[in-house]
């Protein structure tokens, strides 16, 4: 019996009671998918044992989950589902490096895969450091799953996404063994290849499939500054460093199990200002942004009319939502005359945050007032917060907007399966039309838009009554037809969320057979027995993922 063998194998936790195998069922996706069994694991030697048990014996696979807040179904599997949240958490340290002794002088820190974000945050923020990709979900998120989708959020136009930020990782590949990756000088990665181990074989693999397909390679890579779909084979080898971290990063537990990272760190800024733009169109946007770009500010994030409406109508439920969050009830209340400012000019078709950081107060408020001046004839309607909790609370508002929206709508819930594309910025006043038309061919949908304009990366989630069927009959239709729209503008189909469930059956369409042969290969050298979370990345099931649609909530 597999909950007594897997006992028997390691010191953490077997779980297959009911409650929590129906937990572990769900994430932030629209899917509903039953593991046969739950195991939060002590450490890194009892990974080892599950992997090699489930080598072992067919019929099983691991899917590795920690904060469940993917919204692509990325962390939900049939066979063996990992809790790293339970046990493998914690950080272990954190180090600045001796200039004076030659060593890399960003500060670094190495922490476990089940460990929060804010917690991580915390310890980092200690030092006056942090990892600056962090999602909009980076209260309830871990690391782990940080690197698994490759997430990317408000930081992203300055300090880039997780990737940038993998220093080394600890990973248990398919047989059994833990290896540490990171980047590798042509002299390592001949030492590498010329082991008769499995690692070995892995190295030597991969160096010649990307040396083989390294036009088609190039090619492949898409045009946006932010993609989490697909494996990265473009950023592995350069000619000079191999680094088989940029391949873990956004697999989603696809290539091996994830049992430690070292992430390189950012000093933060102490000061910083909020921009708020409210536009009454966006048929220049594109321009807004490159103006705004010039000034470098560390975020450019966006809400349109539909999330504005209804955060101003539940303006106080979300206050009453937020009680006992500290002072987050007065910042709310100390935001609502701004927002009463952008209503009596009319209701913006978007609203625009960007925010300045530096060193000193005085020099960020003149950066963030020369960036007013310049996107003035874009918009006369703008708005420079006086004080940090002013600022915080338009954060607020944009971070709980989602929430309030599947929270008031009686019989919908939040859809996600169109709601992380990219295009280039200056595509956007031709794109964004385009996509309302076809979402107004579906009377009744109701949606908010939400995203990232300094990367052309926004956020469409309908709501939706998924107990019908009419309701998910739409989800494969508007997903053809939205995905269709982003690659005639040389998009990506997912620029953060990662393909998980919904969006590998599509990946072919955005790469071509070709490369997504490649992506099969790539999964085969790691993972020949397919044991590490089937049907992601590689091998699509649209049947499966349609057929495990939630349909209640």
């Amino acid at each position: 019996m597999l909950k007594d063998d897997l006992k028997s194998l390691i010191q953490g936790d077997v779980i297959d009671e009911k409650e929590t195998l129906e937990k572990f069922s769900h994430d932030a996706s629209i899917f509903e998918v039953k593991p046969e069994i739950v195991v939060a694991p002590k450490d890194s030697e009892d990974v080892k044992n599950i992997v090699k048990y489930v080598r072992e014996n067919e019929g099983y696979s691991i899917t590795p989950r920690s904060g469940g807040t993917c919204m692509s179904g990325g962390p939900l599997g049939e066979s063996i589902v990992l809790d790293m949240v339970k046990y493998m958490n914690g950080v272990e340290d954190v180090v600045f490096p001796e200039k004076d002794k030659g060593e890399d002088e960003a500060p670094y820190a190495s922490v476990l895969p089940g460990t929060y974000y804010r917690d991580f945050d915390k310890e980092t923020k200690r030092r006056s450091l942090m990892m600056p990709s962090y999602p909009a979900s980076r209260e309830i998120c871990t690391v782990g799953g940080m690197v698994g989708n490759n997430a990317g959020g408000e930081k992203t136009p300055v300090y880039g996404k997780t990737e940038d930020y993998i220093k080394a990782l600890k990973v248990v590949l398919s047989d059994g063994n833990e290896y540490i990756f990171k980047a590798l000088e042509k002299e390592e990665l001949e030492a590498k290849m010329k082991l008769v181990n499995f690692e070995g074989e892995v190295y030597k693999k991969m160096y010649e499939l990307l040396q083989e397909s390294k036009d088609l390679i190039a090619s492949a890579k898409p045009k946006v500054s932010k993609n989490s779909a697909g494996y990265y084979l473009w950023n592995v080898w350069d000619g000079k460093t191999f680094d088989l971290t940029k391949l873990f990063v956004g697999s989603q537990g696809t290539l091996g199990v994830i049992t430690d990272i070292t992430f390189r760190l950012v000093p933060v800024k102490p000061a910083s200002r909020l921009l708020v733009i409210f536009l009454k169109d966006i048929s220049h946007i594109g321009e807004l942004v490159v103006e705004l770009k010039k000034y470098s500010p560390e975020t450019i994030e966006s809400y349109d009319d539909k999330t504005f409406k209804l955060g101003i109508k539940f303006l106080p439920q979300m206050i009453k939502l937020l009680h006992g969050r500290g002072g987050l009830i007065s910042k709310m209340f100390n935001l609502f005359p701004e927002l009463m400012m952008a209503v009596k000019g009319g209701i913006p078709k978007m609203v625009i945050m960007s925010e300045f950081t530096g060193e000193k107060d005085e020099e960020v408020l003149e950066i963030a007032q020369q960036a007013e001046l310049a996107i003035k004839k874009f918009s006369k309607n703008t708005h420079i917060t006086q004080s940090k909790d002013e600022e915080e609370a338009f954060w607020i508002f944009r971070r709980e907007s989602f929430n309030l929206m599947r929270n008031k709508i009686k019989d919908r819930h939040t859809a996600p399966f169109i709601d992380d594309f990219a295009v280039l910025p200056e595509y956007l006043p031709e794109f964004l039309p385009k996509v309302d038309e076809i979402l107004n061919q579906y009377p009744g949908l109701v949606y908010g838009v939400m995203g990232h304009p300094g990367d052309g990366n926004f956020h469409i989630v309908p709501l939706m009554n998924l107990e019908e069927e009419s309701q998910r009959s739409i989800i494969p239709r508007l997903s053809d037809q939205i995905y269709n729209l982003v690659l005639e503008y040389k998009g990506t189909i997912t620029a953060e969320h990662n393909d998980g469930l919904i969006r590998t059956p599509y990946l072919e369409k955005m790469y071509g057979k070709e490369v997504t042969e490649l992506f099969s290969k790539t999964k085969k050298i790691f993972d020949p027995k397919n044991i590490f979370n089937p049907r992601k990345k590689v091998n699509p099931d649209l049947p499966f993922a349609l057929s495990h649609i939630r349909k209640s909530f």
